[in-house]
């Protein structure tokens, strides 16, 4: 985004923000999940999370907090209390949905209602939730419940020397920003800390790689989308950005111009035209390549576990015959082979004869024709080797 000019000095200044007035309060409610439920952390859960978190071979849960580790269950229930009396940070107990038993916590502090700034800390997983559906589950429940309150930047923010925490901060899908060193003492120890964001702009569409990845066919088929994967900001060897809610004026108008001639020839409204663009950032993943500071064309894809559906492929008129078509298909291939998918498919209207000879031509086969009320669609597909 081009920054605004100050009228007077000329110099470059920040776009202005819709809402200044101070973000709600984060509270202490109850958040509902398939696997986990989120609710206020209260002095009873320190029973349930000892049995996880206290004694002989739990050192590495607290290696990198403020507190622990914690030898006997007096200390910790005494912990428990003093986060549970706490408003800042505010903390969550995470309940297994088929237990109702406590298996991890976490906080949201640093809270900036002014700037709505936002972190979440203080993350305890005991060996209940690693690396189980819940534990990613209770990150997406804590992140919506951030945004939809109306906070602009989320944070996530660990030691350097924190592996997992990076690799858990990126494959949620925050953004990292950079080091800050010598930034705090821990536990008499130096610690660089390692800064990562996510900004509200961008929430829709990695809400939807949450979603995605935490949908029962993808977990009951094993995963297959990898949430690293479906929230990456970029596409290997491509020179499209992932889209954010600031492009939806963009969007709408670009497929606008670029559908428009499609009208007369279908005599009905071209499909990717039903969809405002507001709903299509908010169900779909959104690619966008740049040309002198603005959108060229816009790649949109629905990935599914066991083929990527291309949804709409437009290229501005003003750019059409550039080759911005054929880095678009290129794109759409690059990003099926990073989420590990062989299969390609995408459908166009029947009367778009022209647009069915360039897919042919690029290795797509019809694979049948769908008769609609208003309508015909010829649904092509391509197999990766």
């Amino acid at each position: 985004m081009t920054p605004d000019r100050d009228p007077v000095t000329g110099l470059p200044i920040g776009w202005p923000v819709a809402d200044t007035a101070p973000a709600p309060a984060p509270e202490r409610v109850r958040l509902e999940g398939r696997h986990v439920t989120v609710v206020p952390l209260e002095a009873a859960h320190a029973a349930d999370l000892a049995d996880g978190a206290v004694g002989p071979g739990r050192e590495a849960l607290w290696q990198y907090m403020a507190a622990g580790p914690f030898d006997d269950r007096a200390a910790f229930e005494a912990y428990i209390a003093a986060c549970a009396a706490s408003a800042d940070p505010l903390f969550y107990a995470i309940l297994d949905v088929r237990t109702g038993k406590a298996v991890g916590h976490a906080s949201l502090m640093r809270i900036d209602r002014a700037n709505r700034v936002i972190e979440i800390g203080n993350i305890l997983y005991t060996p209940a939730l690693q690396r189980t559906p819940g534990a990613t589950e209770a990150m997406r429940l804590l992140a919506g419940y951030v945004f939809d309150l109306g906070y602009r930047r989320y944070e996530w923010k660990c030691n350097a020397l924190n592996a997992p925490s990076r690799r858990a901060a990126e494959r949620l899908g925050f953004t990292y920003e950079g080091l800050f060193r010598q930034a705090v003492i821990v536990k008499g120890r130096n610690r660089d800390t390692a800064w990562f964001s996510m900004l509200d702009g961008e929430w829709p569409q990695r809400a939807q790689g949450f979603d995605r990845w935490l949908a029962s066919d993808n977990l009951d088929g094993g995963q297959s989308l990898r949430l690293g994967a479906l929230n990456r900001a970029t596409i290997p060897g491509s020179p499209l950005r992932r889209a954010t809610t600031a492009d939806e004026a963009a969007l709408a108008s670009l497929q606008e111009a670029a559908y428009a001639p499609n009208r007369p020839l279908l005599g009905v409204e071209p499909v990717p035209l039903l969809t405002p663009a507001a709903e299509v950032l908010a169900r779909y993943e959104v690619w966008l390549p740049d040309h002198d500071g603005k959108p060229a064309g816009a790649l949109i894809l629905d990935p599914t576990s066991d083929h990527l559906m291309i949804w709409s492929v437009s290229v501005d008129p003003a750019h059409q015959g550039s080759g911005f078509g054929n880095v678009l298909l290129a794109a759409a291939e690059a990003r099926a082979r990073d989420l590990d998918l062989s299969c390609l498919r995408l459908y166009t209207g029947d009367k778009l004869v022209r647009n069915i000879d360039w897919y042919a031509r690029r290795g797509y086969a019809t694979e049948r024709v769908e008769d609609l009320p208003d309508r015909r669609l010829v649904h092509m597909l391509k197999r990766l080797a």
